[in-house]
């Protein structure tokens, strides 16, 4: 690496430091925050902007103010003059000097750091003072990030006064300035909300006294510090793009994971008293009974994003062996106005799909496992079928989504509102459309049939693998088949596979045309001249994928299908009909999906269900 001025210069790991592979020796240090000039110098020295550019900022910069020399050059929104050309972000800038500087570069995930552990490290007004960060704790190592590599006159200090190694690694200056702030405010919640939930003993739910949960006492579900840490645990769940959070206590702590493109990550341990509090404040938010532990209870919670955007968490509670375990499901009002398209539907999906919906009755069924995204399939339907002239009405359990222009009533079985109840009040309420949440029994298969029969469109969904199976599964719940070829217009079966991330995507080695047949049967499709593989970049937390997206089998009851049924014909019968009446199987959904790049042949193989 060329040399850099004097501000600016190699770091090289030094025998015997406490620092490492930054190098600070033992001796006193002489702290050499970095500069502007010096960082510009390494830009000219290493070809990165263009050198009008750069001496035009030289020239201008004594006239402006910044936090650090980073920031103030990615403000400048500069592209690399090197291919291929990429917007000098303050990430990419960051990364670039570490290398340069021969220094670690870690980028901060928030889910990764155990924030209990770097609160012992130093104080605030310490981490603040020498802008650093403690990331991680060993037995050994502390590993401190900071973005001056070159102020290490704290190192020997921290490295007695912990008698562990100090490992430097280099981070993004707006990163290190933010969580110092968090990381540091929240360990310091949950001490103070730990030493105040640890004097009350009935805050420790256990096994053994769950007996008696339903009268013992609660803490302060109202505590600043359990407030400070609910609003937080929401903050990051939803930049993390999670769909569902889990809370979950355990013997010895609590755990909390996100689900993020349908994989649950780890992402904090909380003391279980800390973990009884937050519980409380979160059932106090979703209108639950605080106090009843025994029985699972379900709410919702209305937020904002830290955007201003509204968010919806339904909130379901379930008692376990070392306490109540909470589940929130977000959801992002913005999905009832996604395309349909957005949504995964190919234009042969598409119209097939707005054919069944078009009929003025009958049933269409929409079949899946939990978390494959019937809801939402679900709700942008009606919401483009809830015009000023129709009457849409939906029974579920429990309300997913609350929607304006729907009469959404729930299931309160408590008092005898179920399925079957709901749908014969509806029927009294002059519909048009009726949405029922699930068909779980005769009863309400029952109802959904006589209110196909009597001029309504029903939407409804069903569990099961695939969509010729939901026919045999209304006749297995007792319908005549004769009244599903009456009623039944149509059943959709669907998945949800992770996209590739734009960002990071790279191309595959060629799929074997064996495979590629296999995927794609009954039909015969053209193998793709190239498909991509996951990489992992910053964008998609390092899994290669960012988002989700559908594959579909969209079934529609052809009078040569309903002459099939009819005859009491097999489920492999069935199938067979409909492919020759033109369905695509899930996994040819997403070979079509493989073909446009969008996703890869082990998402399809993990999530859609072999022939």
């Amino acid at each position: 690496m060329a040399q850099a001025s004097l501000s600016i210069a190699p770091v090289n790991p030094t025998a015997g430091s406490s620092v490492s592979p930054a190098g600070a020796s033992n001796g006193p240090q002489v702290d050499r925050p970095l500069t502007l000039d010096a960082i510009l110098r390494e830009m000219e020295l290493d070809a990165l902007a263009d050198v009008a550019v750069i001496n035009e900022l030289r020239n201008t910069a004594k006239f402006r103010t910044y936090d650090h020399p980073l920031i103030l050059i990615a403000e400048q929104k500069w592209r690399s003059a090197k291919p291929p050309a990429r917007m000098l972000t303050l990430e990419i800038l960051s990364e670039w000097l570490a290398k340069r500087l021969d220094v670690p570069y870690i980028h901060i995930d928030p889910l990764k750091v155990d924030f209990s552990a770097v609160g012992s490290v130093m104080s605030s007004n310490y981490a603040q003072r020498y802008r650093i960060l403690p990331i991680a704790v060993t037995h050994d190592t502390v590993t401190i990030a900071t973005s001056e590599p070159f102020v290490r006159s704290w190192v020997t200090e921290i490295s007695n006064l912990l008698r562990r190694k100090v490992e430097l690694v280099f981070a993004n200056p707006l990163d290190v300035k933010r969580y110092v702030a968090e990381f540091f405010s929240l360990a310091q919640s949950v001490r103070r909300a730990q030493e105040k939930v640890e004097d009350d003993k009935s805050a420790i739910s256990s096994f053994e006294q769950l007996v008696q949960l339903g009268t013992t006492g609660t803490p302060d579900a109202n505590d600043r510090h359990i407030v400070r840490i609910v609003d937080w645990l929401w903050q990051y769940a939803f930049e993390q793009r999670a769909s569902d959070i889990h809370v979950e206590p355990r013997r010895d702590s609590g755990i909390v994971r996100f689900r993020i493109d349908g994989v649950l990550h780890q992402a904090y341990q909380i003391p279980p008293a800390v973990l009884t509090a937050m519980t409380s404040r979160i059932k106090l938010l979703a209108r639950m009974e605080i106090v009843e532990k025994r029985r699972p209870q379900d709410g919702r919670i209305k937020t904002k994003s830290p955007e201003g955007d509204e968010v919806e968490l339904r909130v379901a509670t379930m008692p376990t062996a070392f306490g109540e375990k909470i589940v929130m499901r977000i959801f992002d009002p913005e999905v009832l106005m996604r395309d349909f398209r957005d949504l995964g539907f190919s234009d042969d999906d598409f119209v097939r799909w707005q054919g069944m919906t078009a009929k003025p009755h009958g049933i269409i069924l929409v079949t899946g496992p939990t978390g494959s995204g019937k809801t939402t399939t679900l709700y942008s339907t009606l919401k483009t079928l809830a015009t000023p002239e129709v009457n849409v009405c939906t029974i579920e359990d429990p309300i997913e989504m609350v929607e304006a222009s729907f009469n959404q009533m729930q299931v309160q079985a408590a008092i005898g509102v179920n399925f079957e109840s709901g749908v014969r009040t509806l029927m009294r309420q002059d519909p048009d459309i009726i949405m029922v949440g699930e068909i779980r029994d005769l009863a309400t298969a029952e109802m959904a049939v006589q209110a196909a029969l009597t001029g309504h469109l029903v939407l409804s969904t069903l569990h099961t693998n695939d969509a010729p199976t939901a026919v045999t599964r209304l006749i297995d719940l007792g319908i005549p088949p004769y009244l599903v070829n009456s009623t039944l217009l149509g059943v959709m079966a669907q998945r949800l596979v992770r996209t590739l991330c734009d960002t990071c995507k790279v191309e595959a080695e060629p799929l074997m045309e064996e495979t590629w047949q296999a995927l794609t049967l009954p039909y015969r499709a053209t193998k793709p001249a190239k498909t991509y593989r996951n990489f992992g970049c910053l964008e998609c937390r390092m899994t290669g994928y960012k988002g989700r997206v559908g594959l579909y089998e969209v079934m529609l009851f052809t009078p040569e299908l309903r002459k099939t049924i009819a005859g009491n014909a097999s489920i492999d019968d069935l199938r067979a009909q409909a492919f020759r009446d033109g369905m695509k199987p899930l996994r040819a959904s997403g070979a079509h999906k493989i073909a446009l790049g969008i996703t890869t042949l082990e998402e399809v193989e993990r999530v859609a269900p072999p022939m």
